[in-house]
C-alpha cells in the first residue's frame, strides 16, 4: 500500500476515535469512554492526572457520579500516520458547563491523542489533555474561543451576529 493511500484510510480512523472519545465523555459514559483505550494507554488530563488506560473507567466513573462535567467542543488540527500502526491527532478543545451555552475560556485546551492499530482496531495509546492558557496573549484565547464558538454554533443551529 503506498503512504497516500494508508494516510486516506488512517486519519479517518484516527479522527472517528477522537470523536468517539469526546461524544463518550459529553454522555458521562466512563464505560464507553475507556474502552477506546488500550490497556497499557497513557491519559493525561487537563490538571495534570495520569491515569493507565486499564484504570480509565475507575478513574472517571466517581467524577462523572459526583461532578457535573462539562461538555467538550472542538476542533481537529492535524491527523497523520506516525508509521507502521500508529498514528497522532492534534485538537483544539473548549467546554460548555453544564445548564450553560457558551464555552469557558478558562477550560480552553489542546488536545494530542496517539493511536495504534491493532487486531483490526484503533485504540488510544495516549490522550493529553493540555490547559490552553496563553499567557499574556488575550489574542489567542479570543482566537481559540472564537473557532470553537463557531463549531458550537453551528452544531445548535444558531447563526453568528
Amino acid at each position: 500500500m503506498n503512504e497516500s493511500a494508508d494516510e486516506e484510510s488512517v486519519t479517518p480512523a484516527v479522527r472517528e476515535l477522537y470523536e468517539e472519545l469526546l461524544r463518550a465523555w459529553n454522555r458521562r459514559d466512563a464505560h464507553a469512554y475507556a474502552a477506546l483505550f488500550t490497556p497499557d494507554a497513557a491519559m493525561i488530563g487537563f490538571d495534570g492526572s495520569q491515569v493507565r488506560g486499564s484504570e480509565v473507567e475507575g478513574h472517571l466513573a466517581p467524577i462523572f457520579a459526583d461532578h457535573p462535567t462539562a461538555a467538550y467542543v472542538w476542533k481537529v488540527r492535524e491527523e497523520r500516520p506516525l508509521g507502521g500502526t500508529a498514528a497522532m491527532l492534534r485538537a483544539i478543545a473548549g467546554m460548555v458547563p453544564p445548564g450553560q451555552s457558551e464555552l469557558n475560556p478558562a477550560v480552553n485546551a489542546v488536545q494530542t491523542l496517539v493511536a495504534e492499530c491493532g487486531s483490526g482496531s484503533w485504540r488510544v495509546a495516549l490522550f493529553q489533555n493540555t490547559p490552553a492558557a496563553y499567557h499574556h496573549r488575550p489574542d489567542l484565547v479570543e482566537q481559540h474561543t472564537g473557532e470553537l464558538r463557531q463549531i458550537l454554533r453551528a452544531e445548535h443551529g444558531q447563526h453568528q451576529g
